[in-house]
């Protein structure tokens, strides 16, 4: 594949040589013809004055056999068609016009010896002078335009080998790159371009495949341990009801389980569970009016402006639900929702969930969104396992976007907010 490809390549550059060759080489061709006629100007001057002296004297034909120029005498001399000629013709009368008054005729001529007419200052019949203008060959070039032609012919073909075998494999294995970890996994990419470049990408391929099969794994061992712990939780929350306990450890014994089951989802929810999501054109202003549903509106003010996006909308619902929880239990309330269109605007949105607690300090801010990593200062029990910011975050990078950590004015009567910030998916 590599030898055809350098083949390939090959004969385009030897293509670009010879025609930048042969371009460069008519080029100089016709200047060389210029420079030929401004050198010849002179001589042909020379000959006409002394022609024209002689012919005082001496009849034309008498002059020709003994000076052995070629005249012709008549008022009409044949002419070639010839289009280089009647350029090069010009050029000669331009030079003898700046020597000469009046200025003489010059014009192709149908000569076994390639060359133009020039008409003398004849006292009787007209007489023409033939001047002979040989033809400049244009083939085989000089050496050095050849070799200036080969150089560039290489240059384009190292040009576009490295454009078409390096440089455009390795922006579709950034683009995919790019991609991994956000929605899905690619596809086994197509291996191409050089030996390194196609190493590199079944290298991405092999990392990718491992990839998947560990993510696919650990998706199975957690739902499978959430499923498995199902119907022991609710042989528990049973065999409790039916015991004689005081309506204090009852009560305490079912948060308990509501925590253990909490906490199975959470696992089961940042294990990927919503990564083959289908996205889909939704009103988020209603979509987080169903997640503030069910707080009373002294806890939660809603400040949502309309606005349609493409979402998955049940991992950004999750999202938003784990954003308000987390705010409900370590801030204060009143909490305040906010939907607004990103700046600048486009397809991007920002969802912010204020509150009126201290928040995370800044320095623990990036400690917060890890998995499993809990704030002692501000955090305690209740069924929580370090994975809500966390699954927040993993749902912003999948639209795009990231967490924010903010803080109010100090005229505002909150003090601390999230925001989640993405913009609208492809369209499944």
């Amino acid at each position: 594949m590599v030898n055809l490809a350098a083949v390939r390549y090959g004969l385009v550059g030897l293509g670009v040589a010879l025609l930048s060759t042969l371009q460069l080489q008519l080029l100089l061709a016709e200047r060389l013809q210029r420079d030929r006629i401004t050198q010849q100007g002179p001589e042909v001057l020379f000959q006409l004055r002394l022609a024209e002296l002689a012919l005082d004297r001496l009849p034309p034909a008498r002059l020709a056999r003994l000076s052995g120029l070629p005249l012709r005498v008549g008022a009409k001399p044949p002419r070639r068609s010839d289009r280089a000629l009647e350029v090069q013709s010009q050029l000669l009368r331009q030079e003898l016009c700046a020597s000469l008054n009046p200025c003489p005729s010059v014009l192709p001529a149908l000569a076994p010896q390639r060359g133009v007419w020039v008409q003398l200052l004849s006292p009787l019949d007209p007489v023409w002078l033939l001047v002979p203008i040989p033809p400049v060959r244009p083939w085989p070039p000089d050496p050095w335009l050849l070799l200036v032609g080969l150089g560039l012919g290489g240059s384009v073909a190292l040009l576009l080998f490295f454009l078409l075998e390096v440089q455009r494999p390795l922006l579709l294995l950034q683009q995919v790159l790019g991609g991994v970890g956000r929605r899905g996994w690619p596809d086994v990419q197509q291996e191409q371009g050089t030996l390194v470049v196609r190493q590199l990408t079944a290298r991405f391929n092999a990392m990718v495949q491992r990839l998947q099969a560990v993510e696919e794994e650990r998706a199975v061992m957690l739902a499978g341990i959430a499923h498995d712990l199902k119907s022991p939780l609710t042989r528990l929350r049973f065999r409790i009801s039916l015991l004689d306990l005081a309506q204090a450890d009852l009560q305490q014994a079912v948060v308990d389980l509501d925590s253990l089951e909490r906490i199975t989802g959470q696992f089961l929810l940042f294990a990927g569970g919503g990564d083959q999501e289908v996205a889909l054109a939704v009103p988020l202003e209603q979509l987080l009016a169903e997640q503030a549903a069910g707080l009373a509106a002294s806890e939660l003010e809603l400040d949502l402006e309309p606005l349609v996006r493409v979402v998955q909308p049940v991992a950004l619902a999750r999202a938003v639900a784990n954003l308000i929880a987390n705010a409900r239990s370590y801030g204060a309330p009143p909490l305040r929702l906010q939907l607004r269109v990103a700046e600048p605007a486009g397809e991007g949105f920002r969802i912010v969930i204020w509150d009126c607690g201290p928040g995370i300090p800044p320095e623990r801010w990036d400690q917060a969104l890890m998995p499993f990593q809990r704030l002692d200062a501000a955090r305690g029990g209740g069924g929580h396992c370090g994975l809500g910011l966390a699954i927040a975050a993993r749902v912003a990078r999948s639209h795009g976007g990231h967490l924010e950590r903010l803080e109010a004015d100090g005229d505002s009567a909150w003090r601390f907010g999230i925001a989640l910030h993405g913009r609208s998916q492809e369209e499944s």
